[in-house]
Parts: structure tokens; sequence; C-alpha cells
């Protein structure tokens, strides 16, 4: 039995109750080709890793600028592909902390450095943002992306992590939801010929209602959701979860969540994990650390996420 993507997501109602018949009925729990078969995507898979930003004060560069590293504790690419290797789980290399020289060579280097290391690429990040409307300067965001997608290759990375833009902007200009879906189409349709994921990441507090009607709007087997366990400001940020999850090509778990108001409280792994169990997800899962002290604790938390994160 095979599952047609494109009209399963465009049936399933926005409300709780719809996306949760979703998250059973979708086979593998994520948005698959449609030629995909229930039977190659039976139980779920956790591949863990590790993302970049982790260490995020501690890289020499930070979007294209030099930064000095905090507490004197620096590192970069390399180096964190080799503390990748020390936890034994993938890395995803987001884009803000090479440098801003870096030319296929370089990225040559690091693509060999991590396949001699045993370290799988999970991926690749950008920032963009396609909700600041029509003109320059959403061209060359739009520009900078295949640039990326062009980048992500010669890593070797099958998946990026894309932005749609910000909830604001497009509750102060409801069109830009159209140019946000345009956008990612052209970046998509691209990556495509690369044969590279692109996952539109919940956020800039975008509400599963808005994850649904992007992943509707571009029509492509190589886009879904790059989904962030803490991204949603909800009552119910768990809920939020069950009602994205079928649409996930990727998974980033962050140990904090929050609710309405923003407000950050201890995430419950366990809960987390059994979320993307029931929905039978396979696929990378990154621990994305954004507290302090990452050197210290990032152990900690990878321990913590594997206690649940079992396939």
């Amino acid at each position: 039995m095979t599952i047609d993507r494109r009209r399963f997501l465009k049936s399933v109602s926005a409300g709780a109750a719809g996306v949760g018949a979703a998250s059973t009925m979708l086979a593998g729990g994520t948005a698959r080709a449609a030629q995909e078969s229930s039977e190659a995507t039976t139980g779920s898979v956790f591949n863990l890793g590790l993302a970049a930003y982790s260490f995020k004060p501690h890289f020499e560069f930070n979007k294209g600028k030099p930064q000095k590293p905090e507490g004197g504790k620096s590192i970069n690419m390399f180096e964190f592909i080799d503390y990748c290797a020390q936890q034994n789980c993938a890395a995803e290399l987001t884009s803000y902390f090479f440098p801003p020289d870096a030319d296929e060579k370089y990225f040559h280097k690091i693509k060999r450095h991590a396949f001699k290391n045993g370290v799988p690429i999970s991926g690749t990040a950008i920032g963009n943002n396609f909700t600041i409307g029509r003109g320059e300067k959403l061209d060359k965001q739009i520009a900078d992306a295949k640039r990326w997608i062009e980048r992500a290759d010669q890593l070797g990375a099958a998946h990026i992590r894309f932005f749609a833009g910000k909830r604001k902007e497009l509750e102060a200009a409801p069109e830009t939801m159209k140019i946000a879906i345009d956008s990612l189409q052209q970046c998509v349709d691209y990556a495509a010929k690369y044969g590279i994921f692109i996952g539109v990441e919940n956020h800039g507090k975008l509400t599963p209602e808005h994850m649904i009607e992007i992943v509707n709007g571009v029509e492509s087997d190589w886009f879904g959701v790059n989904l962030d366990t803490g991204n949603f400001e909800s009552a119910d940020p768990y809920a939020d979860l069950v009602k994205c999850v079928p649409m996930a090509v990727n998974v980033q778990v962050k140990v904090k969540m929050k609710d309405e108001e923003g407000k950050e409280y201890d995430a419950d792994l366990k809960r987390v994990a059994e979320i993307f169990k029931d929905a039978k997800y396979r696929g990378h899962v990154v621990m994305e650390y954004e507290e302090d002290a990452p050197f210290d604790n990032v152990p900690g938390a990878m321990d913590e996420m594997r206690k649940f994160f079992v396939s």
C-alpha cells in the first residue's frame, strides 16, 4: 500500500483531531515520497546527532564575522566533528560557523574529515527569512540559499534546515505567506536537482497551522518539516508536535519547552520520544543545546536523550 503524500496532507484538518489522525495514518510518521511503501517504514528509527549551534558562543566565526570565543574556549568545525566522534553521533554543521572564505576545497576537507572519523553529516542549516516581502532583499536571500544548497552538496549533506519567516510579519501582511511559499518552492526545486531535502523549521513563533499551510503549498517530495521540539510557544507544545510529526524529515531536540508566553521549562524527553515513536518517525534526531556551558553540559544532555530515543 502506498500513500500519496500531497493528497494526504491536503486532506488533513488543521485541528488537533485531524492532524492527530494523520499521525496514526501516515506510515513512517514523516513526509515521505508517494512511492514509498508502508512496509519499508515500519517502526521508528532514531539516528542521534548533535548540532554545531550547541556551541554557538565558542566558534571563531558567526555569520561571516569574527567573534571572540566565550570564556576563552574555542572550537572550529573540524574540532566539532571530532567532538561528535567522541559522542558517537552524527553532526549537523550549521552554516553560521564556517569561515567566510570557505570554498569547495574546504568543504571537501570537512567531508573527508567526517568520513575518516566515522561521523555522518546529518545535514546543515541556514538562517534565511522569506517573509520580508518581495524585492532585492528577498532575491538575495533566495540566491544565498541556492548557493548554500550547492555547498551542502559539496559537504555531502542530504538535508538543509530552512526558515520560512516570522509570525509577526505574516500577521502584519498575510500575503507574505504566499511569497514565502513561492520562495521555498524555488529553493526546493533547486535542491531536488542535487537530491537534497529541505526541512522548513517551526521557527519565528510559527504555529502548527502555519507549518501545515506551508507544507501543503510546496509541491515536492524533497520537502518537509525540520521539527524543533522546543520552538512552539503554546499552552500544549506536546500537542503541537503531534500535529506536525507526520511532516517531519528531520528532528531537533531541545532540553526546554515554552509556554504561550515564551517562558521556558524543562522538557519531558521521555514524552517527546514517545510522540516520535508513536508516529513511527525514522530519521535523524539532533540535539540542539541552547543553554549555558555546552562543553560541560552537552555530554549529560546527550546521555539523557539516549535514554529515550532508542529505536
